[in-house]
């Protein structure tokens, strides 16, 4: 190496740690993309300086990532200090800004886009890759998920010194994971099959029976050694730990068990891990509960199909509900993806529609025959509610820009 670049270095972190307090001090932003991409501009090589000399795991898959990487954070702060991108600024940007702002973490935890874990996992070379899901998402910026789990596939082969852990009870999870030269497998169990009946190998049928599944082309459910059933976690050496979250639903104790498996992989024993993690109460707002006049609001967000179906799994049953639908760049343009939801288990509710694309989801509540009206500002569709609690659902930029008017956002 030069003696220029390691001057080149410490002047593009600099640089790009100085703009990211910039655009949060005058409120332009919170820093967590523009610090990075200004320091990737100055220093291409920035990441690989940055990530491989500390340890450190990366986070990816459709839903949960931002969960389970804040867990495994929490979790391996037990250890030292850990740099993390707990804003979920997940694409490259994001992550280089993440280790810019602690460079001297002995530990990393990053969420990845899976997209972009290729890229990122050649440059950081992580020590362990956590992956929990494969399905479809925003097929205008992301593509087919069948493409990704191959991109995922190839990836990992290349990364013989990392230790994948991954959730054997997704098949192509399963399929991606497989060419791992040390894999570590966790049963959270089946809930989101839509992506699943077909095999990623040959195309042929994946035949289900309980919890195992397989194609006659020989890719099946490998056998766990760690496994979620209800609120325990089983471990390799057969002890049980109860996770007791204060995060609702079975998703976020999916998204537990694999933070339990790989922060054990790292040197954190299970109940110490499971401890810190019942210390969680919210992730970036989401599952926080506010008060706003005469309203308790519950904040939930849901990007795509199947974190859609989880959400909707976890609302109140005699809640009012509030669903606040954009189709800004980061949600994705296509919003085709609203017919992949089972919208119809919001009958019988109150309901209302807001949101920039409020009618496209007008017109899919009618054909679910659920009764609601639109009101296009979030807020004021609150405020239209009678007093009492309320759910509010609402993707990624719809959430972001409403908490943004909300008390405490």
């Amino acid at each position: 190496m030069s003696v220029r670049s390691p001057l080149r270095a410490r002047a593009s972190v600099a640089a790009g740690r100085l703009t990211a307090w910039l655009s949060r001090s005058s409120g332009l932003g919170r820093g967590g993309m523009i610090g990075g991409r200004v320091t990737l501009a100055l220093d291409p090589a920035a990441l690989r300086r940055l990530g491989r000399e500390r340890t450190v795991v990366l986070v990816t898959g459709t839903n949960g990532k931002t969960t389970t990487s804040l867990m495994l954070t929490r979790a391996l702060e037990t250890l030292a200090e850990v740099a993390a991108n707990s804003d979920g600024a997940n694409m490259p940007d994001g992550v280089l800004a993440a280790l810019t702002a602690r460079p001297d973490a002995p530990y990393a935890v990053l969420e990845v886009d899976e997209t972009y874990v290729p890229w990122v996992a050649d440059q950081v070379r992580p020590a362990v890759l956590v992956l929990l899901n494969l399905s479809r998402d925003q097929l205008d910026r992301v593509g087919e998920v069948r493409a990704t789990e191959r991109d995922l596939r190839a990836a990992i082969a290349a990364l013989p010194g990392t230790v994948v852990v991954a959730n054997c009870d997704d098949v192509l999870v399963t399929s991606a994971a497989s060419p791992a030269a040390k894999l570590v497998w966790v049963s959270t169990g089946r809930r989101w099959t839509g992506d699943s009946t077909a095999c990623p190998r040959c195309e042929g049928r994946v035949e289900t029976h309980e919890r195992h599944w397989s194609c006659e082309c020989g890719l099946a459910r490998p056998e766990p050694s760690w496994t979620l059933d209800g609120e325990l976690v089983r471990t390799p050496g057969g002890r049980e730990v109860d996770l007791d979250l204060r995060l609702p639903g079975e998703v976020n104790r999916a998204n537990a068990a694999l933070a339990l498996a790989a922060a054990h992989r790292l040197g954190v024993p299970p109940h110490t891990a499971a401890a810190r993690l019942r210390t969680i109460t919210d992730i970036g707002g989401r599952y926080r509960t506010i008060r706003r006049s005469r309203h308790s609001v519950r904040l939930m967000l849901a990007k795509n199909p199947a974190g859609w179906v989880e959400t909707l799994r976890v609302l109140d049953e005699d809640t009012p509900v509030v669903v606040a639908v954009n189709a800004q760049e980061a949600d994705g343009r296509d919003l085709s993806w609203l017919w992949d939801v089972h919208f119809e288990r919001l009958r019988g509710r109150q309901v209302v529609v807001t949101g920039e694309r409020g009618a496209d989801l007008s017109v899919r509540l009618c054909y679910a025959e659920v009764a609601h009206w639109a009101e296009p500002d979030p807020v004021a569709a609150i405020d239209a509610l009678p007093p009492g609690a309320v759910e509010l659902v609402a993707n990624y930029t719809a959430f972001r820009d409403l908490v943004g008017r909300l008390p405490g956002g």
